[in-house]
């Protein structure tokens, strides 16, 4: 059975192969420049006697140098399995060229379309070369082997490889051809849409990992709350606007354990993270769309997760646990998203206008520049991306919580009496 399986993968990711040098030699013909780790052996091959294929073998077999120097003592034989795929993966090159050979285009609008195509079909390709689990394009191992030396994201290892690819060929295609290339606006769309469609096929076609054997690690996934679930009531809450202070004060009434930047410390010892990146990343999200791109260079591997989404699920998992060993009161983190299932959850969302934020975080925060509208639009605007991303829900949707405050309007204890008459009505505490 084992044997079979193996079998199985080794197919696939032979499949992935070809379909991977199917959309390199469709990138060729679509004429709009082709994927970064192309880009050098496309332009060698315009000036010098060996087809794509040859020169992506000479190519990878050149970054898989790099990795042994990178490495150094740390490479492992096993990595040179990668010399036979490179080897099949130049083969496979030249092979689909003949077969695209009959492909003409001339408008622009056939340009961008057979581009469009060989990103899609490039992404199945990585989807079954991930899947099978294997091995790696020498690409993604120099990538990796960055990662691990210098103790670099994955993710911002990659683009580093794939940009000097690019850099190289434009610097190739200026000095031995007179005129760029190969590297144009399909470069740029291979290396934006690849990764996102590789993720979504990987989110879809799940049957591949039954054919595979590969199961995909859900620490979030909905663990089972027992039989009893405890009180927690959890605060997300606008920058200033008192969210902490509420909480703290109204685990205090309640009796019951209350959770905040307690949470830091305890995520530190779970995940290995440092308590000043947990505290410098969590809860926040500057750029969704930006952090999107950077975070597709995770679907060429299946080992890699992003650090930030490894964050939030450890998070997760820490806030599942706690409300099922306690009552409490939890600040933030998405935790009324977290526990959708604990029957005995009561969520609020506190808010408050510009100036009393502003004079809160002045007063009450030690913050001694006086801070702005924008400020505190860029912060709001931080915690709802993150929501958004990690839940796929409006951060600011009243529809979330049972009961939302405006923190200006009243003082905390009145807001603290409020809060518990309200949890008493919904039958959770007595």
């Amino acid at each position: 059975m084992l044997k079979n399986k193996l079998l199985i993968r080794i197919i696939t990711f032979g499949i992935g192969l070809f379909v991977m040098a199917l959309g390199v030699a469709l990138s060729v013909k679509a004429d709009l420049g082709v994927s970064p780790i192309s880009c050098i052996p496309y332009v060698y091959s315009i000036k010098m006697p060996f087809t794509l294929g040859q020169l992506t073998i000479v190519f990878n077999i050149f970054l898989m140098l790099l990795q042994m120097a990178v490495l150094r003592k740390k490479y492992r034989l096993i990595q040179l399995i990668q010399l036979p795929v490179v080897f099949a993966f130049g083969m496979f090159i030249d092979l689909a060229m003949n077969m695209v050979a009959f492909i003409s285009v001339s408008s622009y609008a056939w340009k961008a379309f057979w581009c469009l195509l060989s990103c899609v079909i490039l992404a199945f390709g990585v989807f079954l070369e991930v899947k099978a689990k294997i091995t790696y394009l020498p690409g993604e191992g120099l990538a990796m082997a960055i990662s691990e030396t210098f103790k670099k994201e994955f993710g911002k290892a990659k683009i580093g490889v794939d940009s000097a690819m690019v850099i190289l060929g434009i610097i190739s295609s200026l000095v031995f051809l007179h005129q760029l290339l190969g590297i144009r606006e399909g470069t740029i769309v291979a290396a934006v849409l690849v990764g996102f469609i590789a993720k979504f096929f990987s989110k879809k076609l799940q049957l591949v990992n039954g054919w595979l054997e590969v199961r995909a690690t859900e620490i979030a996934e909905d663990d089972k709350l027992g039989e009893k679930s405890n009180l927690v009531i959890t605060i997300s809450r606008e920058y200033g606007s008192g969210g902490h202070e509420i909480g703290k004060r109204l685990a205090e009434k309640v009796g019951i354990a209350f959770y905040d930047k307690s949470l830091i410390d305890i995520t530190a010892k779970e995940s290995g993270f440092t308590a000043d990146f947990i505290s410098k990343n969590e809860q926040k999200l500057a750029h969704s769309l930006l952090f999107e791109l950077y975070e597709q260079n995770y679907a060429y591997v299946n080992e890699k997760q992003p650090p930030l989404d490894t964050l939030f699920l450890v998070q997760s998992k820490i806030i599942r646990e706690i409300a099922a060993k306690e009552p409490c009161v939890i600040v933030g983190r998405c935790a009324n998203f977290v526990l959708k299932e604990n029957q005995n959850c009561f969520n609020l969302f506190i808010h408050a206008d510009k100036k009393f934020r502003k004079n809160r975080i002045t007063n009450y925060y030690g913050v001694h520049a006086s801070v702005t509208d924008h400020e505190l639009e860029i912060t709001d605007r931080e915690r709802a991306n993150y929501c958004m991303h990690f839940t796929g829900k409006n951060w600011r949707d009243a529809a979330n919580y049972d009961l939302t405050i405006d923190s200006s309007l009243i003082d905390i204890t009145t807001i603290v009496d409020t809060i518990v008459t309200a949890i008493k009505k919904r039958n959770i505490y007595s």
